[in-house]
C-alpha cells in the first residue's frame, strides 16, 4: 500500500516544483498591483504596459530575427556536416571536423562569447568587417553553437536511414542530388524541423554569448528583461512570459493533435 502511494507522491511533488512557478508567473501577471508576490485583483493592465514599451518590443522583435536567420543558416551548415560525417566515413580532416562539431556543445558560454568577441575584433582590425558589435555579430555566435546541436540531431537520423532507398533510386538511374532531393529530404525532414526548432529556441534564449558579442542598439529579449529584474522583477516581464508560454503550449498542442491524428490517416 505504501509503494502505491510513493510513485504517484514523488510525481505530484516533481510536477510541482518544475511548474508551480510557471503557473505562480502567469497567475500574477494579470495581478493589477506592482508587487509581484501580493494578489490585489485582475486586470490586463501589465500586458497594455507590454505593447506599450518600445525597448521590449524592439528587443523581441530582434531576438526573432536573429534567432530566425541564425538557424536557418545553422540548419543548411549542420545538414552538410552531417551528411559529410555519416556519408563519407574517411577523409582528410573528419576527426577534427567531427571534433569542432562537438566543442561548442561542451565549452562553457563564457569562453565561448570571449572567444567569439576576440574573433570578431580581430576581424575587423585585418579586414575591417564585421564593423563593430550589433545584430550581425549575434547571428554570427548563435549560428556557431547551433550548428552543433543541430548537427547531432541530423546525424542520428542519417545514421538510421536505409541505404537501401537510396541505392534503388540510383539503380533507376537517379542521380546522387535528385536522390538526396527526393528521397533523402523528405525522410530526414522531421530530423531537420526539430533541429531548426532547436536551435531557434537556443538562440531566442540566449544571454551570456549575446552579452559578449552585441553593441549598442543591439540588445536582445533576454538582455533586456535581465537588466530590468536586477531592479526587481517588473509585473511587464511576468505579462511577456506568460505569452510565450502560450505560444509554446499552442504549439506543443498542435504537434499532440497531429501526432495523434497521423496513424489515423495512414490506416484510411
Amino acid at each position: 500500500m505504501r509503494r502505491g502511494w510513493l510513485l504517484p507522491t514523488i510525481a505530484v511533488l516533481g510536477f510541482a516544483f518544475l511548474y508551480g512557478p510557471i503557473v505562480s508567473l502567469v497567475v500574477f501577471s494579470f495581478n493589477e498591483s506592482r508587487l509581484v508576490t501580493v494578489w490585489s485583483r485582475f486586470s490586463l493592465k501589465w500586458y497594455g504596459e507590454l505593447f506599450a514599451d518600445p525597448q521590449m518590443l524592439g528587443a523581441a522583435w530582434l531576438s526573432l530575427q536573429i534567432a530566425a536567420t541564425s538557424a536557418s543558416i545553422a540548419l543548411v551548415l549542420g545538414t552538410l556536416c552531417a551528411v559529410a560525417l555519416v556519408r563519407f566515413r574517411r577523409f582528410r580532416g573528419r576527426t577534427a571536423l567531427a571534433g569542432m562539431v562537438s566543442a561548442p556543445l561542451v565549452m562553457p558560454d563564457v569562453i565561448t562569447g570571449l572567444s567569439l568577441l576576440l574573433l570578431f575584433v580581430a576581424m575587423e582590425g585585418l579586414i575591417g568587417w564585421p564593423s563593430g558589435r550589433g545584430a550581425t555579430t549575434i547571428t554570427i555566435a548563435h549560428t556557431t553553437f547551433c550548428m552543433a546541436y543541430i548537427t547531432v540531431v541530423v546525424q542520428s537520423r542519417l545514421a538510421d536511414l536505409d541505404l537501401s532507398l537510396e541505392e534503388a533510386a540510383m539503380d533507376l538511374g537517379a542521380t546522387p542530388a535528385r536522390v538526396f532531393f527526393d528521397i533523402t529530404l523528405p525522410i530526414i525532414a522531421p530530423a531537420l524541423i526539430s533541429g531548426w526548432l532547436l536551435g531557434f529556441t537556443l538562440s531566442l534564449d540566449d544571454l551570456v554569448i549575446a552579452s559578449f558579442v552585441s553593441g549598442p542598439g543591439s540588445s536582445t529579449l533576454p538582455m533586456v528583461i535581465f537588466s530590468k529584474i536586477r531592479l526587481g522583477v517588473s509585473p511587464d516581464v511576468n505579462a511577456l512570459a506568460t505569452i510565450i508560454i502560450g505560444i509554446v503550449s499552442l504549439g506543443v498542442l498542435g504537434a499532440t493533435i497531429l501526432q495523434m491524428t497521423r496513424p489515423k490517416t495512414n490506416k484510411a
